[in-house]
């Protein structure tokens, strides 16, 4: 295990500094070199709005700058910075670390799914299997040959799938999801809250074609109902209960 009590004294255009300070602990790990994974530790400063992002990076211009990690927007939309922090998926650019309580800070690549380096992973597997529930609208008449110019809904319509379009596709509800760990074929609540937010568009004609794909055994009978996936969404999409209401169809409740 590698330490490193201070900052470096290179200097930014943005540095921290604060009396305040945690530890933080970096799973480092190369595939393509290591047997096993090991953690790396720095002592950082922070302020009560730095994010885990900022601390990561601040490691990653100050300290190491083989850190790998995956971030783009800082600011919960792009969905790029997931990981296990202290043993929980959440967004580094969207988690503080005064609320995290903690004076130790671990971060983790995401579980159930493969590792770069780092703290980086692929998504091979979650863009997949969204593209396997055809997450677009599917009409006939989707190529418009009369004077119409849109496919007007009404606020009650929109409020049936609205929730659940919020997706960013991060990965972290696939990644606290338990059967995803033990079923490397289950398409997983990114995948199924995706299919209902289809299914559930007044607009799209596609439902049966949705259902037949995700009614098998592999597909939406895999879900135990943890519920674990909803508790980590950082948009509120509710997986889970895209899932039941899902379910609700293909067991005759909803028309």
């Amino acid at each position: 295990m590698a330490q490193v009590s201070h900052i470096a004294n290179e200097q930014t255009s943005t540095p921290i500094s604060s009396s305040k300070s945690v530890t933080l602990r970096i799973a480092r790990y190369n595939p393509e070199h290591d047997d096993s994974s090991k953690f790396m530790e720095f002592t950082i400063p922070y302020e009560r709005w730095t994010t885990v992002l900022e601390a990561i990076l601040e490691v990653k211009k100050h300290l190491d700058h083989s850190v790998a990690v995956r971030y783009s927007c800082r600011q919960a939309t792009c969905g790029s910075c997931g990981m296990m922090i202290n043993g929980k998926p959440r967004l580094a650019c969207f988690t503080k670390i005064s609320e995290l309580n903690s004076d130790v800070i671990t971060v983790e690549p995401m579980n159930n799914f493969p590792i770069i380096r780092d703290l980086a992973v692929k998504f091979e597997r979650l863009f997949d299997t969204h593209h396997k529930i055809k997450p677009y609208l599917i009409r006939d008449d989707a190529d418009l040959v009369s004077d119409e110019r849109e496919f007007l809904q009404s606020p009650e319509e929109v409020e049936q799938y609205i929730q659940f379009a919020n997706c960013i596709k991060c990965g972290l509800c696939n990644s606290a999801c338990p059967t995803m760990a033990t079923d490397s074929s289950f398409v997983g609540p990114q995948a199924l809250a995706q299919a209902y937010r289809y299914v559930a568009d007044s607009r799209d004609k596609g439902k049966d074609s949705r259902l037949k794909i995700i009614d098998e055994s592999h597909g939406i009978w895999r879900c135990h109902f943890a519920g674990s996936c909803s508790q980590v969404c950082p948009k509120g999409v509710d997986p889970a209960m895209g899932i039941q209401l899902l379910r609700g169809y293909l067991l005759g409740f909803r028309g």
